[in-house]
């Protein structure tokens, strides 16, 4: 299990802080690229999914990912991570395989991205997301703008292996998962996003979560200046 509050005493400062620091960078991306990003008032939607190869998560009976927000990264924003650094999402990775690894030596974070937080965090059970099922996470109105990349803000996750052992599931680098895959929010236009990302065995005995790069899709729907209201609904799976 892995879970980003380091001791019960020190959550309630840890959570201000995480807030604060979310809201006061989010607020400077969207000032530093509101007008880069954005063409007069036209919005879209952007439908944001996640699913999951196979990799290795045939060890699992269950594991849950917890996402508080997305991250998205208009032009010239900078991800702090590699992103989509994996092999096909088949192979059992080495011990010193990170994935998309943030640069330990810089304290800077990345400039220019957009940071959009879920009214409540939402959980997804990747072991029932397989075989082409997805589920929907988030679902909201942008202005029209193109982005880079997208990153998912995992704040927790929690692996039980078949059997019913725990199972020890790190974050690459403790930074957001990102999948470099570039897509437009367009007007009067539903954009779903689906990102892939799968669990992968290491020598050490615990599990990396990796993007895998040939499962993201992008694909568009128009709405007919209709917004949010896609065939797809809520949040939950397909």
């Amino acid at each position: 299990m892995t879970d980003r509050t380091p001791d019960a005493g020190a959550s309630d400062r840890d959570a201000l802080s995480r807030r604060t620091y979310l809201q006061a960078t989010g607020a400077a991306a969207l000032g530093a690229t509101g007008l880069a990003g954005c063409v007069g008032k036209a919005t879209g939607t952007l439908a944001t999914r996640v699913t999951d190869q196979p990799a290795d998560i045939g060890d699992f009976e269950s594991l849950v990912v917890t996402i508080e927000g997305i991250w998205l990264g208009p032009e010239g924003a900078e991800s702090g991570a590699d992103g989509n650094e994996t092999d096909d999402g088949s192979g059992t990775d080495g011990d010193d395989a990170d994935g998309n690894e943030t640069d330990e030596a810089g304290e800077s974070e990345p400039a220019g991205r957009e940071y959009q937080e879920f009214d409540e965090p939402k959980e997804a059970d990747l072991v029932r997301l397989q075989d082409g099922e997805t589920q929907l996470i988030d679902e909201r109105e942008l202005s029209v703008a193109t982005y880079r990349f997208l990153q998912l803000d995992v704040s927790n996750v929690d692996g039980t292996l078949e059997g019913g052992d725990e199972a020890e599931v790190d974050l690459p680098g403790n930074a957001p998962l990102t999948f470099n895959e570039a897509f437009e929010v367009r007007e009067n236009t539903r954009t779903s996003f689906t990102a892939d990302f799968a669990p992968v065995r290491r020598g050490t005995g615990s599990y990396l979560l990796r993007p895998v790069p040939r499962g993201i899709d992008v694909s568009y729907e128009e709405t007919g200046g209709e917004g949010g209201d896609g065939s797809d609904g809520g949040d939950g799976s397909e």
